[in-house]
């Protein structure tokens, strides 16, 4: 099986991916305007290689910043999933088990069940309607600017790059 070729620590949980599998075959796909976008990237961090599966909009007058040109789509609807086509590098670069094994999988990665997805939708909602409800001064005592956030772990940051440097050597 590719999904597990390409995901072996994913084993424990194969009957789950296969009961959505098979809910995925009697599903009727909703089509978007969202094209996914399967892609390796090189992470700089750790020099490593990592699959990356995302979206952007089919109809280029739908991306309304910079940052919808690559979406995150695992809390997508699998309706949705299923109507969305798929990038024509992603085509040639990976096969067609491929990319339904990394759509699997990333599709997933917030639950097995579309309830569960849905509620942890519904939690980051509410921790951002909580945030949107604090007053300037609440906002300032509990949120900080990435900059203060890279200060406050540098030192960890840096032992944690030099142990992955060693373990290379």
């Amino acid at each position: 099986m590719v999904l597990l070729q390409l995901y072996p620590d994913e084993q424990q949980f194969i009957e789950e991916y296969e009961k959505v599998f098979n809910e995925l075959g009697i599903m009727q796909p909703l089509v978007g305007n969202m094209t996914i976008d399967v892609s390796l990237v090189d992470d700089d961090y750790d020099n490593t290689q990592y699959v990356d599966v995302s979206g952007y909009y089919t109809n280029p007058s739908e991306r309304i910043d910079e940052y919808s040109n690559s979406l995150a789509i695992e809390f997508v609807p699998w309706s949705e999933w299923l109507g969305m086509e798929i990038d024509k590098s992603s085509l040639e670069n990976f096969t067609e088990l491929e990319i339904i094994a990394h759509c699997l999988h990333e599709m997933t990665y917030a639950g097995f069940e579309q309830d569960e997805i849905q509620a942890q939708i519904d939690k980051l909602k509410q921790i951002k309607d909580d945030y949107d409800n604090l007053t300037p001064e609440e906002k300032a005592k509990r949120t900080f600017t990435f900059e203060e956030l890279n200060e406050r772990f540098k030192d960890d940051i840096l032992e944690d790059k030099d142990n992955s440097e060693n373990e290379r050597n």
